[in-house]
C-alpha cells in the first residue's frame, strides 16, 4: 500500500498538514508502510524536515492508493479512481461545495470524509476543534484590544507555538470586561482553555448575569441557559438535540451583559438564533466582538451577522445590523466579527500535531486491517461513482434539488 500526504492547495492557503515529519517517520517504521510526501511550499513543516526523516519527497502522487490532505482538494487537482481523506465540508449540503462532491462521484473517487470518523457513541475521532476554540478565544480578545487600544495582544501566529502564547500571557494585565463562551464541546474546551491561561476569571451564569467584577470575566453557557421550550416544560438536553425547533431562545440577558461573545456551539438549523437582527439593533445590546468560531453563514446560522468568513490575512469585518451590511473595523457603533474559517492555522504546528496523533492511534491501524470495525465504512462518502448508504441523504443536494 503506497500512502501519500498531499499538498494544500486551497486558497487561501492552508499550512496545516495530517502527519508531523517525525509522525510520519514513525508510522512508516511501525508498519513499513510506503509512505510519500508531496512536496509544498506553504506547509508549516518544511520539505528538508520530511527528508531529514529519510521520508520520500515527491511532486507526482497519482501512484498512491491512499491521498491524507487537510481541506478541500480543488477539482482540477483531484485524481481519478483514488482514496482520498479530507474535509470535504459537503456532509451538511454547503452549496458552495456541490461541484467538488459532483466531480468526486464523476472521477470514481472514494471519499472518506474526517469529519464523519467518529466512535460508536457519534464522538468524533480526529479533529482540529480545540485549536479552532484556542485561536478564536485569542482573536476574540485581539479584536478587543484593536476597537478600544486598552491592552496589547499580538497576533497568535505570531507565536512558534501556544507554549510561546501561554507564557506571553503569563502578568499581562486586561481590562474589565465581560466574556460570554457558548458550546460545550472541543471547540469551547479550547476557548476555555486560553481564557483560563489569560488569567480571566471563570464566573457562573448567574453570577456573570447579576453582579459586578473589577476585572475581566468570561462564563460558558450550556443548552439550557441559553434555549428554553416553548411549550414552558422543563429544558432536556436530547429532547432539545432531537426537536431544537421546540426551543425558543433566551440569551437576550448575556447579549446585554456581555463584551464580547465567543460561539462554539455545533449548530442545527432548525433551532433558535441567539439573537436576531432586530434586536442587535436594541441600545441594549452590548456586545461588541463576535467571535464566530463555529462559523455558520447565515441565514442557517446562530449569529445573524455571521455573513461571511473573514481570512488569516483579513480577519475582521465591522456588521451594521440595521442595513445588514459588512463595513470596516473597529466602529464604535457597529459589531465587530471574527469569523475565520480554518483557525487552527495560526497555530499549524501544534494543531498538525495533535491531530497526526489522532489517526496514527484510531485511524491508520482500521485502513492496514489491524482492527476490525467500521469507522471508516460509516465515513466513506462516495465509492464506486456513488453515494454510500451512509450519506444517500445527500442525493437531492447531488441532484441539484
Amino acid at each position: 500500500m503506497k500512502i501519500a500526504i498531499i499538498q494544500e492547495r486551497k486558497n487561501p492557503p492552508d499550512s496545516r498538514v495530517a502527519l508531523a515529519p517525525d509522525q510520519a517517520k514513525k508510522l512508516q517504521d511501525l508498519y513499513d508502510l510506503n509512505l510519500v510526501i508531496e512536496r509544498s511550499p506553504n506547509r508549516c513543516y518544511s520539505d528538508v524536515e520530511y527528508q531529514k526523516q529519510g521520508l520520500t519527497l515527491t511532486d507526482d502522487v497519482s501512484e498512491a492508493d491512499i491521498l491524507f490532505g487537510i481541506k478541500e482538494v480543488p477539482i482540477s487537482a483531484l485524481i481519478p479512481n483514488k482514496k482520498y481523506f479530507f474535509f470535504s465540508h459537503t456532509i451538511k449540503k454547503q452549496p458552495y461545495n456541490r461541484p467538488l462532491l459532483l466531480a468526486i462521484l464523476e472521477k470514481n473517487i472514494t471519499l472518506v470524509d474526517y469529519e464523519a470518523l467518529t466512535n460508536t457513541k457519534g464522538q468524533r475521532l480526529v479533529a482540529f476543534g480545540v485549536f479552532a476554540g484556542m485561536v478564536g478565544a485569542h482573536n476574540a480578545l485581539w479584536t478587543y484590544a484593536q476597537r478600544h487600544g486598552t491592552f496589547y495582544l499580538p497576533r497568535i501566529n505570531t507565536f512558534t507555538n501556544y507554549a510561546e502564547a501561554k507564557a506571553f500571557y503569563q502578568n499581562r494585565a486586561l481590562p474589565k470586561m465581560k466574556i460570554v463562551l457558548t458550546g460545550g464541546g472541543r471547540v469551547a474546551q479550547g476557548a476555555n482553555t486560553v481564557l483560563t491561561d489569560m488569567g480571566i476569571q471563570e464566573v457562573s451564569p448567574q453570577d456573570f448575569l447579576n453582579k459586578d467584577f473589577d476585572g475581566p470575566v468570561f462564563t460558558q453557557l450550556k443548552c439550557a441557559d441559553y434555549a428554553q421550550r416553548k411549550d414552558g416544560k422543563p429544558f432536556e438536553l436530547q429532547n432539545f438535540f432531537d426537536h431544537p425547533d421546540e426551543y425558543k431562545s433566551i440569551f437576550k440577558p448575556f447579549a446585554q451583559a456581555a463584551d464580547i461573545l465567543i460561539n462554539g456551539i455545533f449548530y442545527d438549523k432548525r433551532a433558535p438564533q441567539f439573537f436576531s437582527l432586530e434586536e442587535m439593533q436594541e441600545k441594549d445590546f452590548n456586545i461588541q466582538v463576535i467571535a464566530d468560531v463555529t462559523c455558520d453563514i447565515a441565514p442557517a446560522a446562530s449569529i445573524p451577522s455571521t455573513i461571511e468568513a473573514s481570512t488569516i490575512a483579513d480577519p475582521v469585518f465591522g456588521f451594521n445590523p440595521a442595513t445588514q451590511e459588512k463595513t470596516a473595523p473597529y466602529q464604535s457603533q457597529f459589531v465587530d466579527m471574527m469569523t475565520i474559517d480554518n483557525l487552527p492555522s495560526e497555530l499549524p504546528q501544534d494543531a498538525s500535531r495533535h491531530f497526526g496523533e489522532a489517526l496514527i492511534k484510531f485511524i491508520i491501524p482500521e485502513i492496514l486491517g489491524k482492527a476490525d470495525t467500521d469507522i471508516i465504512e460509516r465515513a466513506t462518502v462516495t465509492k464506486n461513482g456513488q453515494l454510500t448508504k451512509h450519506f444517500a441523504y445527500l442525493q437531492d443536494y447531488v441532484d441539484g434539488k
